[in-house]
């Protein structure tokens, strides 16, 4: 069933992947985006004659007050991402990622269905050995971590709803970043030839780009047997340490020296595992690997020296 979707933050890293394949399946999309870094990644999309781009910030009452009535489905990807980005304005962060969600919920009517994307970063230190599932303890040791697990809770407290808990996500996106750790590795090995690790012995999980627009379509598609739920959302067999992740990128990239830094730290703590065992009985398989990934940077390389693209 096709539906009317509002996309905020839809110019981004994610949504410049996701709102492609909404407009493919035929669902009328508005994407609200400040355009805050002149990103251009839904270009293509602008023949499309169910796609509507307003340029306005997620946090205007006015603004979601005239869009958020027209909307089945809304998807709230706006946001201030990454720990770096969040600390450089604390306000802002937590205006974007909680209190610009908090509207959200309140002004959506009960029948309007709201997914949104959380982040597994919230189990910050997880237990040695011990998979995170959605019923561990949420630790998180960021301002960015923390302002997404309290709007997730603000999202669960609504009926009609779903949360994700994303994994670190990787791969290319025409909205471009390559501060995410496997995007970051992969263009510096290609780049210096060389990786110096701080604390490799950090675990995190990790998720392709396609399949977090693909979880997406999945759950329009099922929303009835999900809804009112939490999911993590990654690759099963990519629990990875920094140095396992090196040494997967060396796979591909054989002149690569890996390096451990025994003397430093790394200003993200994040050290976890994570289970995605609950949306994989549900039915949603993964289907990139971490190597689609490394290869896909790989072959964009010449693209990507162009502009080096971060979020920050």
């Amino acid at each position: 069933m096709t539906q009317s979707i509002l996309v905020t933050g839809g110019a981004g890293y994610l949504g410049s992947v996701l709102v492609p394949e909404l407009l493919k399946a035929g669902h009328k999309v508005t994407v609200l985006d400040s355009l805050m870094f002149r990103q251009t990644g839904l270009l293509g999309c602008s023949h499309e004659k169910n796609f509507t781009l307003v340029q306005g910030d997620a946090r205007n009452e006015e603004t979601l007050k005239e869009l958020i009535p027209k909307a089945d489905t809304i998807i709230p990807l706006a946001a201030l991402v990454g720990a770096p980005l969040c600390d450089r304005d604390p306000i802002s962060a937590m205006g974007i990622n909680r209190d610009a969600i908090k509207l959200i919920t309140e002004m959506a009517s009960p029948n309007q269905q709201v997914i949104y994307p959380c982040t597994n970063s919230g189990y910050g230190i997880g237990e040695k050995d011990t998979l995170c599932t959605e019923e561990s303890p949420l630790k998180p040791i960021s301002l960015y971590g923390r302002s997404k697990v309290e709007a997730e809770a603000i999202v669960k407290a609504r009926d009609n709803s779903i949360t994700f808990r994303f994994a670190t996500v990787f791969g290319l996106s025409p909205r471009m970043r390559l501060d995410l750790l496997v995007n970051d590795f992969t263009f510096r090995a290609l780049s210096d030839k060389t990786l110096v690790l701080f604390e490799a012995h950090f675990k995190r999980n990790f998720l392709h780009i396609r399949d977090v627009a693909r979880v997406f379509m999945y759950t329009l598609d099922h929303f009835d047997t999900m809804k009112n739920e939490t999911y993590n959302v990654g690759l099963s067999e990519a629990n990875l340490s920094k140095r396992e992740l090196a040494e997967k990128i060396k796979e591909h990239i054989p002149d690569l020296t890996i390096i451990e830094a025994e003397f430093a730290e790394d200003p993200d703590k994040r050290d976890y595992i994570v289970s995605n065992a609950k949306i994989e009985a549900h039915g949603f398989q993964t289907q990139y690997s971490l190597d689609d990934g490394i290869q896909e940077i790989i072959r964009a390389y010449p693209l990507l020296c162009a502009s080096p693209l971060s979020n920050i």
